[in-house]
């Protein structure tokens, strides 16, 4: 199993991060978009490293085009020396018409285009083909030798896709080169709803989970101590319920009989009640969707839950923590 890390935003701190994430031995490392740009500090991390796998988990795909997005992913992938993974997540509604201005529309099936759009753009720049895109929402027909890099040296940068519903999961199947599991997912969820929906992509692609990665964000609760382990526990927990009050991602908690729980976190979310919201939180769901144990029993909990469906995982741990306390970890998973 490939155990991944996460590149927090920060470009005076990126190059050193990526370097000793690197040393440390994590297969990857992503750059989330969430208060600033997720690319920025992937080319940093890729000027100081030369292993370690870099990606975007995620970049918001429906503010930008595919034109934009073949650019950025190109040059990154050339900089780093066919390192770089392409992590792509649609956002929901309100962020992409009020945040960033951009039109919303069939999501699943606007992302299938896009991705479709990109592997044409590399297409045209890779084989020489003429640029002939043309779909319901996106058109790209002129592609003049002054603005075609030419071949990449290092070939197509893999592309992954972020998803909680059905649809968008088949669109990963069909066009994508992996899955990027929410962190709001539990290990019932992924095995009766996530991996049923890629395999029906796979399959009108021709495809198995065998040409396939599926990577997973783990809520993890631990520390040494009681102290440690409650304040680990409350950071979770809120996060959990910031994620449980979209409607979007009602379907996780309806599987387990919680759909409620949506609409009350919900309306606290509309109040700004943000810290009574994890307080809805309670132990049961807290261990449904989290592995709660000390450093030493992390590995062997997140192996029992994921270790026959996740290709590579990464600790999705809201809240402050010794880096040192994941090494071991790290270790123990990457022997599986």
């Amino acid at each position: 199993m490939k155990v991944d890390g996460a590149l927090a935003f920060d470009l005076r701190s990126a190059a050193s991060r990526a370097r000793d994430a690197e040393a440390a031995g994590y297969d990857g490392i992503w750059s989330a978009e969430t208060s600033h740009d997720p690319f920025f500090p992937l080319l940093r991390a890729a000027e100081a490293t030369e292993r370690i796998e870099l990606g975007t988990g995620i970049a918001v795909a429906f503010a930008r085009n595919p034109m934009l997005l073949a650019n950025i992913a190109y040059d990154l992938q050339d900089f780093s020396g066919g390192r770089f993974v392409l992590g792509l997540g649609s956002q929901i509604k309100p962020h992409i018409t009020k945040r960033f201005s951009m039109e919303w529309s069939s999501p699943a099936a606007r992302m299938r285009e896009l991705i479709s759009a990109i592997r044409a753009i590399w297409d045209c720049w890779n084989n020489g083909t003429k640029l002939d895109f043309r779909g319901d929402f996106y058109t790209h027909t002129l592609m003049t030798p002054f603005f075609n890099p030419g071949p990449n040296p290092h070939g197509d940068a893999k592309i992954f896709l972020a998803g909680v519903g059905p649809m968008m999961t088949e669109v990963a199947g069909a066009v994508c080169d992996g899955f990027l599991c929410h962190g709001f997912t539990t290990e019932r969820y992924l095995r009766e709803v996530t991996i049923p929906a890629l395999e029906t992509g796979l399959k009108s692609a021709g495809r198995t989970l065998e040409d396939f990665e599926v990577s997973g964000p783990a809520f993890v609760v631990t520390g040494t101590n009681e102290e440690e382990m409650a304040s680990s526990a409350e950071g979770v927990k809120q996060q959990i319920a910031f994620y449980g009050s979209t409607p979007a991602y009602r379907p996780v908690l309806e599987l387990h009989g919680w759909g409620d729980l949506q609409t009350d976190l919900n309306a606290l979310s509309k109040e700004g009640r943000w810290v009574e919201m994890g307080k809805l939180i309670d132990d049961d769901i807290l261990s449904t969707f989290a592995v709660v144990a000390e450093p030493g029993g992390i590995a062997s909990e997140l192996s029992n839950r994921y270790g026959d469906i996740v290709d590579r995982i990464s600790f999705y741990a809201p809240y402050n923590s010794d880096p040192d306390t994941w090494l071991p970890v790290l270790e123990a998973l990457r022997a599986v």
